[in-house]
């Protein structure tokens, strides 16, 4: 394996909860309002230090979309997903965006995301979004 190149972000960050590799920045959030299997997602325009996953189709609570995973370059932890196409008109916009799971990532300020927080009587359904 070869030597692995990192790229460091200032400021507000978003990182890895394994290993801390900085994955988005603050100023790079387009919505909070998004939910998965394990709570709130958070929908990025960029994200950098990730990987993807093969492409599948997926139903979600907005329509079906073609995703990729997304794995953080440090630890190979899966962080979230990419849109790669929407079915549905209304959700072009997501096409090319990031989503990172905040149970997955550390906060700006170094916390972790606990999703019994937001909901303490979570079913653990499929990841989807809203």
């Amino acid at each position: 394996m070869g030597r692995l190149f990192l790229i460091h972000l200032e400021g507000y960050k978003y990182s890895c909860k394994h290993c801390k590799t900085h994955l988005a920045l603050f100023d790079d959030i387009i919505s909070k309002s998004f939910h998965c299997r394990n709570g709130k997602a958070y929908l990025f325009d960029n994200a950098v230090n990730v990987t993807v996953g093969e492409k599948e189709e997926r139903m979600m609570m907005t329509g079906m979309h073609i995703v990729v995973d997304i794995f953080c370059v440090g630890c190979g932890s899966i962080v979230g997903w990419r849109y790669e196409a929407a079915h549905e008109k209304s959700q072009k916009y997501k096409v090319g965006k990031y989503i990172l799971e905040r149970f997955k990532v550390l906060g700006p300020d170094g916390s972790s995301y606990s999703p019994t927080l937001d909901n303490p009587q979570m079913s653990g359904s499929d990841a989807d979004d809203m």
